[in-house]
């Protein structure tokens, strides 16, 4: 059994005589996270939040948060000889995040409803239900540290980069940081998997969640097709000048940056989607160099404790790397231009390897017409 200091992973200095609440999902992070817990000596109640059941969505490897994978978590919870509870919060997920992520797509936008789904169903809801548990903190499986500095908590990047998800909760506020726990931050995922075996949990091998969780096989565009049937309702492809090039079958189908799908042939140079109009259903088209922005405006703004010092950097995609920017006002400028850059996605602000916060990006500036200004 490989040596775990509990005290130092739940950050309750001894975790005897505390109550620890435990996000459970069903999949091997969040038992991990159980599993430690119930070591500690602390009380531990799992929680999980049934979000969803789209039929086979709730078979479907991968998925989390319904089916299964509430009975994977009950499983396990009865492993560790811990209180589990379920609590249905379908309803409330499909208004506040299926619905939504729906809806961002008719407006052509590109949503992250794994944000919408921190920020509103998992955190608030959970935090409620741990604090009227009278739970000393709420544990997560999300891999990101929880560093206490100068001025108090900080979140920071986790220690595996592979596995970081820091992009993801960026909306975290300083009280509720205040309350979280994420005892897997400074592990990396095939040690997790290893301590699972090691702990006999029935998960251990389970293959990870997928992103967008409640969407069945991946195919988004079906599911908002499904939500919102006027979805399928086809446009015309054309260039920067309004050419008609070709045309499509529902602009819910394209993103920002997007080259294959497009099926136009005879062109001098590869083109990409550069803008989505949803009133008039065309998808725009255009060279790669007609992706680059210079700048991002950004709305509901959230800003984790203190702020940073130093240099600041941005990544406007889960998997990018943080790149040089600069803030003024809502505006973030980039130092130099980003490719792909679409309404609709975060843009999340780091020193260094902390998270200083973020927002949502409204609209770009074009780095054509920024070089003609």
């Amino acid at each position: 059994m490989r040596v775990i200091f509990m005290d130092d992973l739940f950050q309750l200095g001894s975790a005897a005589g505390k109550r620890i609440v435990v996000a459970m999902s069903g999949g091997v992070d969040s038992s991990v996270v159980a599993a430690l817990a119930a070591k500690s000596g602390a009380e531990v109640i799992g929680i999980t939040l049934q979000l969803y059941d789209h039929g086979a969505a709730t078979k479907r490897a991968g998925s989390c948060c319904a089916g299964q994978d509430i009975r994977d978590a009950r499983a396990v919870a009865d492993r560790l000889g811990i209180a589990h509870y379920v609590f249905d919060h379908e309803t409330r997920f499909r208004d506040s995040v299926i619905d939504g992520f729906a809806d961002e797509y008719m407006a052509g936008r590109t949503p992250i409803p794994c944000v919408r789904c921190n920020m509103g169903v998992k955190f608030t809801d959970l935090f409620r239900l741990a604090r009227e548990l009278g739970a000393d903190c709420l544990a997560t499986g999300h891999y990101v540290q929880r560093v206490v500095g100068n001025g108090g908590p900080e979140l920071h990047r986790a220690v595996d980069p592979a596995r970081d998800q820091s992009y993801f909760l960026f909306a975290t506020t300083t009280d509720q940081l205040d309350y979280l726990r994420f005892p897997l931050g400074g592990m990396a995922k095939p040690d997790v998997r290893a301590l699972a075996a090691d702990l006999a949990l029935s998960v251990a091998a389970k293959p990870d969640s997928q992103d967008i969780c409640f969407v069945p096989d991946g195919d988004y565009a079906s599911l908002v097709k499904k939500l919102r049937p006027e979805a399928a309702i086809g446009g015309e492809i054309v260039d920067r000048s309004g050419t008609v090039l070709g045309n499509h079958d529902g602009i819910v189908g394209f993103t920002i940056g997007q080259r294959k799908g497009l099926e136009i042939g005879g062109q001098a140079e590869p083109l990409y989607v550069v803008r989505l109009d949803p009133e008039t259903r065309r998808v725009v088209v255009g060279p790669r160099h007609a992706l680059a922005v210079s700048g991002a405006r950004l709305t509901e703004m959230n800003t984790i404790g203190s702020g940073g010092t130093g240099p600041l950097t941005a990544k406007v995609r889960s998997m990018a790397k943080p790149v040089p920017v600069t803030m003024d006002g809502d505006w973030l400028r980039f130092h130099n231009f980003e490719y792909g850059v679409a309404p609709g996605q975060a843009a999340v602000l780091y020193s260094g390897e902390r998270v200083i916060g973020g927002g949502w990006i409204e609209e770009t500036a074009a780095a054509e017409v920024a070089e003609a200004a």
